[in-house]
């Protein structure tokens, strides 16, 4: 197949597949090359005995853009091998503008353009060409894709796309600066001739500025540039294309360039001298006048900041950052008795000073302040003018002096000053002033535990202008007298239990008292003189401002009497020593009973009942531990029984959930009596203990009383087995007794102390508890029990 095209007055053939090969005959042995549809060629390799076949293969036709003849313009013409001209195949075309802007000619395959086509609206379109049979409209070739490119002519001129453009260079820049860059835009095709090749040149204002002629730099041409003298420049920049040949085409642009300042101006006073006049009486801070220093420059280049250089002492000066004004105001309050005229030397100096013009020109200025003070009637000044403290005792008469206030005229004529109190802070007149002297006394009685300060103002006036007046406060501490007896903190109420013995604290009592003296409250406590005769309680003086209550006697009986009333003597430490007698009520309960002043007994019934059951599950516990030491060696496992942990009150023996009562209730059931290898074997245990064993009686109290002897032998050799164990840590480690109090009478029932050997514990007290705890003394004290037995 070999397509051919024409474009304008050029005619191109080209040979998209070549073969050679003989007229009906096989091709020599040769390596042919073809076009694909993307335009590259694929090599074949030699292949003897093989006809290759002329391809249907597309690449590219051309044509010219801006066509203005009448006439479609013919463009190419496609054909297939297999057309031998008898009209009996069919050329179609699709794709970018089939049919609209190309034709085809169904029978020979040429192809027109019917429109005029421009290439930068659109530089290519993209085709498929195909080949069918007229009758059977079955396709005879696969379907190729071609492209037809418009070809370029300089029909556009360079446009200056950003403009018009504005740039900016620093005045006195030196000569070749680069201020900026402008840039043309060709339409043409860069890649055919020189259409699109832009050069740039400057039409307008090449004495100050150039521009580079490939890349449209504007550079400076001068280097000085003043900015002060002119502060912009308008150029023209011109940009040709075809490389600035004759009959190239050409745009141009307006360049705006601004030049930007730099320090190269200091600061100037306009003034040498500056008069200004101010009251006295105006407040510190108060502006006096204002300067300001000009400068040729702009921007931050006229930033600058002031300071006084003279006469600093009364005076400040401070920047206004808006107007760059000096602000001259008032450092110290001024006295016109004492200075009339003050004059002060302001600097100004410029913030951003550049380096390069820095040793040129001084870049300061200095100009005269004057400040003339004028006089002014005051009012009067207290002394001290931040307010007097007194003090005055609560105790002091009607009329007492508390204090004296002072203030004085300060102009020269030293007019007289009257004083007063205003009355909104002082409304009860508790106190009054002399008006003449400024002696303030009490006109009512003061209590300090009512108010201990009180904060009045005082008002000095001039005696013949009450314009001219001050004010000054004044705070009056009221100091403290022993006035107020001591007195019980609460209506105290205590119980005491019918089986109470002597020297049992019941109740600890405090007192209060509203007085407040510098060396702190020290009371004293005692029985009121009426309670000397009290032969049930007595009070004991803790030294600590507090006092407990005493049992003196036993055998309390709330049926005879159930209420004490204790009177309570109370005394402080004066000076003068005052005293108040409260009374302590005091409860007698039995403690089974469920009265709530009677709870402390049950209390303390529960915690012996509770720790008496912790000591015997600990025992139980040292003895399984040391059967068991042997293995947990050899195994190095902890093996330990659960501890629980009782850190509360407890039920008591009533208190079933907290642990297991069975432990309790087969007390004496130690299976170590049936072990031979873990101690002593049955015969060894008291000898009550083996007559129930075998079914054996009560034998009295004599031999309970010897048989719990041999019982506190024999607990002790085990617990002594036990601690001599080394193999793990004593379970009464993980034990806690916090209930029985710092005060308790009890003490401690810790096993840990119950049965040592050198333990002075004396337990004999258990055996008054009641019958509640009999059994519980027999263990600790069972000498009583024996002296009962006989």
């Amino acid at each position: 197949m070999a397509p051919s095209w024409t474009a304008g007055a050029w005619t191109l053939f080209a040979a998209l597949g070549l073969i050679s090969c003989c007229s009906f005959g096989w091709c020599e042995p040769s390596r042919t090359s073809s076009l694909t549809p993307g335009g590259s060629r694929q090599e074949q390799g030699p292949s003897s005995l093989e006809r290759v076949k002329r391809g249907w293969v597309w690449n590219q036709f051309f044509v010219v853009e801006e066509y203005t003849g009448t006439e479609p313009l013919y463009v190419g013409k496609i054909h297939t091998d297999s057309d031998e001209g008898e009209g009996n195949i069919k050329y179609t075309i699709s794709g970018e503008g089939a049919g609209s802007i190309f034709i085809i000619d169904e029978l020979t395959g040429d192809i027109h353009a019917t429109e005029r086509l421009d290439r930068e609206e659109k530089a290519s379109y993209t085709l498929r060409a195909q080949a069918r049979d007229r009758l059977s409209n079955d396709p005879l070739e696969p379907e190729s894709e071609f492209v037809i490119k418009v070809q370029d002519i300089n029909d556009s001129e360079p446009k200056f796309l950003e403009g018009p453009y504005i740039g900016s260079v620093a005045e006195l820049s030196p000569i070749g600066t680069a201020v900026m860059n402008v840039t043309a835009s060709d339409a043409d095709d860069p890649t055919y001739g020189s259409s699109a090749r832009v050069v740039y040149s400057v039409l307008d204002g090449e004495k100050f500025f150039t521009v580079d002629r490939k890349t449209g730099t504007i550079m400076t041409a001068v280097a000085d540039l003043d900015r002060e003298t002119q502060d912009r420049y308008e150029l023209v920049v011109k940009a040709t294309d075809m490389a600035g040949q004759m009959g190239g085409l050409s745009g141009s642009t307006t360049v705006t360039i601004v030049i930007t300042d730099v320090n190269d101006n200091p600061p100037r006073f306009p003034q040498k001298m500056y008069h200004f006049s101010v009251s006295e009486g105006v407040a510190v801070g108060t502006p006096v006048g204002r300067v300001i220093a000009t400068d040729a420059d702009m921007g931050e280049n006229t930033d600058m900041s002031y300071l006084i250089k003279e006469g600093g002492d009364l005076f400040k000066v401070t920047t206004d950052v808006e107007t760059q004004e000096a602000v001259v105001s008032i450092k110290k309050p001024l006295d016109f008795e004492t200075k009339r005229t003050h004059s002060v030397v302001v600097e100004a100096v410029n913030k951003h000073v550049d380096p390069r013009f820095e040793d040129l020109v001084s870049f300061r200025d200095q100009t005269i302040v004057q400040v003339s003070v004028s006089d002014i009637d005051e009012p009067p000044i207290f002394q001290p003018a931040e307010g007097a403290i007194m003090e005055v005792q609560e105790d002091a008469k009607v009329g007492a002096l508390v204090g004296i206030v002072t203030a004085r005229d300060p102009d020269g004529k030293n007019k007289p000053v009257r004083f007063s109190i205003d009355r909104t802070t002082d409304q009860e007149m508790i106190f009054h002033i002399d008006p003449d002297s400024g002696a303030i006394t009490l006109g009512k009685i003061l209590d300090r535990e009512t108010a201990g300060w009180h904060n009045i103002t005082v008002k000095a006036v001039e005696a013949d202008n009450h314009t001219m007046a001050s004010h000054s406060a004044v705070s009056i501490r009221i100091l403290d007298v022993n006035d107020n007896p001591p007195e019980l903190a609460t209506p105290y109420e205590a119980s005491v239990c019918e089986d109470a013995k002597p020297g049992q604290l019941i109740h600890t009592i405090s007192v209060v008292d509203r007085d407040e003296p510098q060396s702190g409250h020290r009371f004293y406590f005692t029985l009121a003189p009426e309670a000397s005769s009290n032969r049930h309680f007595t009070l004991w003086d803790v030294k600590d401002n507090t006092a407990g209550i005493w049992t003196q006697r036993s055998g309390f009986n709330r049926h005879e009497q159930n209420v004490y009333f204790l009177p309570i003597l109370v005394v402080d430490s004066g000076p003068p020593s005052l005293s108040s007698t409260g009374t302590l009520t005091i409860h007698v309960c039995g403690c089974d009973t469920g009265e709530s002043y009677c709870r402390s007994c049950t209390i303390n019934n529960i915690i012996i009942t509770v720790t008496f059951c912790i000591i015997l599950v600990l025992l139980i516990l040292t003895l399984k531990r040391h059967r068991k030491g042997q293995r947990m060696a050899e195994d190095e496992e902890d093996m330990r029984d659960n501890v629980i942990k009782y850190n509360d009150e407890g039920g008591g023996e009533q208190d079933t959930q907290a642990y297991d009562m069975s432990a309790l209730r087969n007390l004496y059931d130690f299976p170590e009596a049936k072990s031979c290898d873990s101690g002593p074997d049955i015969r060894s245990l008291p000898q009550w203990i083996q007559a129930n064993r075998v079914g054996g009686g009560a034998e009295g109290p004599a031999a309970a009383a010897a048989d719990f002897s041999l019982f506190k032998g024999y607990i002790r050799k085990k617990v002594e087995q036990a601690d001599a164990d080394l193999s793990v840590p004593p379970y009464d480690s993980f034990q806690t007794y916090a209930f029985e109090g710092t005060s308790s009478p009890a003490l401690s029932l810790s096993s840990i102390h119950t049965l040592s050997t050198t333990s002075e514990q004396d337990f004999s007290y258990l055996s008054d508890w009641g019958p509640r705890f009999r059994q519980l003394a027999g263990y600790y004290a069972p000498g009583n029990l024996e002296e009962e037995g006989s």
